[in-house]
């Protein structure tokens, strides 16, 4: 029997989310479990392990965001988590452990009761199962989601090793591929800052013009970086900033801020993410170059 109580499963919910808060720009779904269970005092049986392998705790919460998820409180894009607006409105309102847990619980029941696609969750406000307990639909996604993961972080390592210049012929690649013709690509060099342009018809007369920056690199772009970028974005340009080493918080926010230019910032695991959604349209060149390989899995619950 689950030796879990609804006032300890709300409250590892809320702190979840707490944590997450601190990262608005998401986290990795392995890094988020690891450090709440360094802000937790985990109990003997969450610190213990599942006979199938694996510790409790790590599961336990596993479980848990397949419902967060599904109430809308919690997105999760390529093994990445992020809490909504809706569950930030859920953690001011609902203040207790117990409250907490109850409403999510109420809105995943409501949305599985309803039959709803998963992207339309039921906007307000999940309950933790024992994943002993919990049916093969749930262990489903719960492997689903790790072999997403796992594919993400390879992508990245994969995409942090490759040399700078094959980085942005694989973004011409994925724009090319998403439909956009790309009508210069800089040459091996001093670029000026701009590494691909790019527009929506093959004669570059219709706006927008796209401007793309593209860095190979281990550190994440901090805002002086996104200004520096932001600053060759004219009227009618949109900047797509590719970085491998992802972007600090205040580029992120800087980003958000922008009014008057419009910028959208792609790290590895966002690139990743649209490789494979786009994959069957590339030429055969890119996907030799950065090459996936589907594999099939029992369908999770939607």
């Amino acid at each position: 029997m689950a030796e879990i109580t609804i006032e300890r499963s709300g409250m590892l919910l809320r702190e979840l989310f707490a944590l997450l808060l601190e990262h608005p720009e998401g986290m990795r779904a392995k890094a988020a479990v690891t450090a709440l269970a360094s802000r937790v005092h985990l109990t003997p049986y969450e610190a213990g392990n599942y006979e199938s392998g694996g510790r409790r705790f790590d599961k336990i919460i596993r479980f848990a965001t397949v419902g967060l998820a599904k109430a809308g409180w919690l997105t999760k894009s390529v093994g990445v988590w992020t809490v909504t607006d809706a569950g930030k409105e859920a953690l001011a309102r609902f203040t207790t452990p117990e409250a907490f847990y109850r409403e999510a619980a109420r809105l995943y029941s409501a949305w599985k009761s309803a039959g709803l696609d998963g992207d339309a969750p039921i906007a307000g406000t999940v309950a933790i199962p024992d994943a002993e307990a919990a049916g093969g639909e749930r262990t489903a996604t719960i492997t689903f989601e790790q072999a997403e993961e796992q594919a993400s972080e390879e992508a990245t390592v994969f995409l942090a090793n490759r040399p700078p210049y094959e980085v942005q012929a694989l973004a011409a690649e994925l724009l090319r591929a998403m439909g956009y013709f790309v009508t210069w690509e800089a040459p091996k060099g001093k670029d000026g800052g701009i590494d691909i342009i790019a527009f929506r018809d093959p004669l570059g007369a219709q706006p927008p013009r796209i401007k793309v920056q593209v860095k190979r690199t281990a550190e994440a772009v901090a805002v002086e970086g996104l200004r520096s970028f932001l600053a060759l974005i004219g009227d009618g340009d949109i900047g797509l900033f590719v970085s491998t080493g992802g972007f600090t918080r205040d580029a992120r926010e800087e980003a958000r801020r922008q009014e008057s230019r419009q910028v959208t910032l792609v790290d590895a695991p966002e690139f990743y993410g649209l490789w494979a959604r786009h994959y069957e349209k590339l030429s055969e060149r890119a996907k030799r170059t950065f090459p996936l390989r589907p594999i099939w899995f029992l369908a999770p619950e939607e």
